[in-house]
């Protein structure tokens, strides 16, 4: 047993959007669990800086970062093609990338509105399809993270409503297309108490 409480020795996992915030305390938690992990974001800098504070949570592991935008299908593929080639396989997947700004929906640009949709929605369904082939089967698991605007509408949130609805609407379906599979999915909803919501 680790000191986190959790043993994932051995267990390759990637963090999409491990680079900051909660999903780089994520990540770190996991490199601390015992886990091998690899993390992604745009920002090659902010990759570097998160894998070298992996790599002091754990240095006995394998630790990696690649950089990639979740927009871009032909950089994920490239992005999962260097992870395949260091881990083999994915026993977790966290798919945190995420956009968001306040605007009034009368004021929202049709640009503005499909941003989030496509970093949030689109990139949460393309990281999935391009990590698909290398979950381990049975028992792989996958954790999207969602927001409370995914089933809380919100003023100035119109982009990051629908786009997180998306989100939780997609990790439904795909639990029951994935889960005879032996391959968990589900979404969680971090806050200020936590929340987990059973999606």
């Amino acid at each position: 047993m680790t000191a986190t409480g959790f043993d994932y020795t051995g267990k390759n996992v990637v963090v999409v959007g491990g680079t900051s915030g909660i999903n780089l305390q994520v990540a770190i938690a996991f490199a601390q669990a015992g886990a091998n992990v690899a993390v992604a974001s745009r920002s090659i800098d902010k990759v570097n800086a998160a894998v070298a504070q992996l790599n002091q949570a754990n240095p006995n592991a394998v630790h990696m970062g690649v950089s990639f935008d979740v927009r871009d299908n032909d950089a994920l593929t490239l992005g999962f093609n260097e992870i395949a080639k260091a881990y083999t396989h994915i026993d977790v997947l966290i798919s945190g990338a995420a956009g968001n700004f306040p605007a009034s929906a009368a004021k929202l640009s049709t640009n503005g509105f499909k941003s989030v949709i496509d970093i949030d929605l689109i990139g949460s369904f393309q990281v999935l399809k391009q990590a698909y082939p290398l979950l381990a089967r049975p028992n792989a698991s996958i954790i999207q993270i969602s927001a409370p605007q995914a089933f809380i509408a919100m003023p100035l949130q119109a982009h990051v409503c629908a786009a997180k609805a998306g989100v939780d609407m997609l990790t439904r379906t795909l639990a029951l297309e994935w889960g005879v599979e032996g391959v968990r999915i589900n979404s969680i909803v971090p806050g200020t108490n936590c929340r987990y919501r059973r999606v």
